[in-house]
């Protein structure tokens, strides 16, 4: 069912500096202020080309550096494999493996590729005019698959490596056909998906490719921390006076029952109803005045500081909760997930002209 090809990558050559003053984590991710310090870091950064000023100086840049070996493609088609080494937010160090393929992008309606969340109208506007005029895929989506890998990752050294990202050239062998029955997941880059969709049926993304098996693929809770109470009270259950009390609680309460706990004026509410999952429970707080953090202590300390009255502290989404809504053709409320690490961008390009 997906298309999955090798292609020819375009990278960035000897004479854009050192890989690491060049990467940088996804657009969306990245602050105004940790946008010009990484712009700052290095003339070539990929900030110029997924964050610009202006789409049109972005396909300026992509063809000067094109042309003037600040990025040079690859002699031929191929696959790659990608490691990434990380500490989650729970402190735990792991490694996440996955294919890095193109991936031709089929409407939903196909059921080959299957979406997870809601997108917003504006973010894929101008990331459609960044497309048009770059003419290239500058960051990788993250996809989930069922199944066994069909490749390993390679023992000898890397080719590319920066930040706890290594990657390594693979032949083609049998890769394209192990993917034929498979249905993908997007795990991470919906609007961009979305906008790829725009640009044209058919258009390839560049996809890392992560199967639900690998033991460094995890799920971490986002919180919410609301700026003032919202209008809509959910249930509660319990009050809790501490923060280890109030962790177990919710550990405690069974996967088929929706939880969260509230945090407000120095105590702790263990809110349960219904069994839906527990993202929908709390997306009926509404949306206004709302911000988000994989951070427990950081979604508390915002409401004892006076930055926020209620905090929503999460358990993570299991992953085979967002395949059953995926596979049902629902989807769930932003900031459903948080697959950590992010994918780092800037290692390879897809061009397509």
């Amino acid at each position: 069912m997906a298309e999955v090809k090798p292609f020819r990558a375009v990278r960035y050559g000897d004479r854009a500096g050192s890989l690491e003053t060049l990467v940088a984590p996804p657009y969306d991710v990245i602050s105004p202020a940790e946008r010009a310090k990484l712009a700052a870091r290095n003339e070539h950064n990929v900030v110029h080309l997924t964050l610009p000023d202006d789409e049109a100086e972005a396909g300026r840049r992509w063809r000067a550096w094109r042309d003037d070996g600040t990025l040079a493609d690859e002699p031929e088609p191929g696959f790659w494999w990608l490691s990434q080494d990380y500490v989650g937010p729970d402190g735990v160090a792991r490694t996440r493996d996955g294919l890095v393929a193109a991936l031709r992008a089929e409407p939903y309606e196909r059921r080959v590729v299957l979406p997870h969340e809601r997108t917003h109208r504006g973010p894929k506007e101008g990331r459609l005019r960044l497309m048009r005029e770059v003419q290239a895929q500058l960051e990788p989506l993250f996809f989930l698959y069922e199944g066994a890998a069909p490749a390993t990752r390679p023992d000898r050294a890397p080719d590319l490596e920066v930040e706890g990202a290594r990657l390594w050239r693979l032949p083609p062998d049998g890769i394209e056909e192990a993917f034929a029955d498979r249905q993908l997941l997007i795990a991470d880059g919906h609007h961009r998906y979305e906008t790829t969709l725009a640009y044209g049926d058919g258009t390839e993304v560049l996809a890392v490719l992560v199967g639900l098996d690998d033991p460094g693929l995890m799920i971490f809770p986002t919180h919410r921390v609301f700026e003032r109470e919202p209008a809509e009270r959910l249930p509660t259950e319990e009050h809790l006076a501490d923060a280890a009390s109030a962790r177990a609680a919710l550990e405690s309460v069974p996967s088929d029952r929706a939880a969260a706990l509230l945090y407000r004026d120095g105590g702790f509410e263990l809110s349960v109803d219904g069994n839906e999952l527990d993202v929908q429970l709390v997306d009926r707080l509404g949306h206004e005045g709302i911000s988000y953090t994989p951070d427990w202590d950081e979604a508390v300390r915002a409401v004892d500081e006076g930055q926020a009255e209620v905090a929503v502290l999460m358990r993570p989404t299991r992953i085979e909760d967002v395949f059953a809504v995926a596979q049902r053709g629902e989807t769930m409320p932003q900031k459903s997930t948080y697959f950590y690490p992010k994918l780092v961008s800037g290692l390879l390009f897809l061009p397509l002209a």
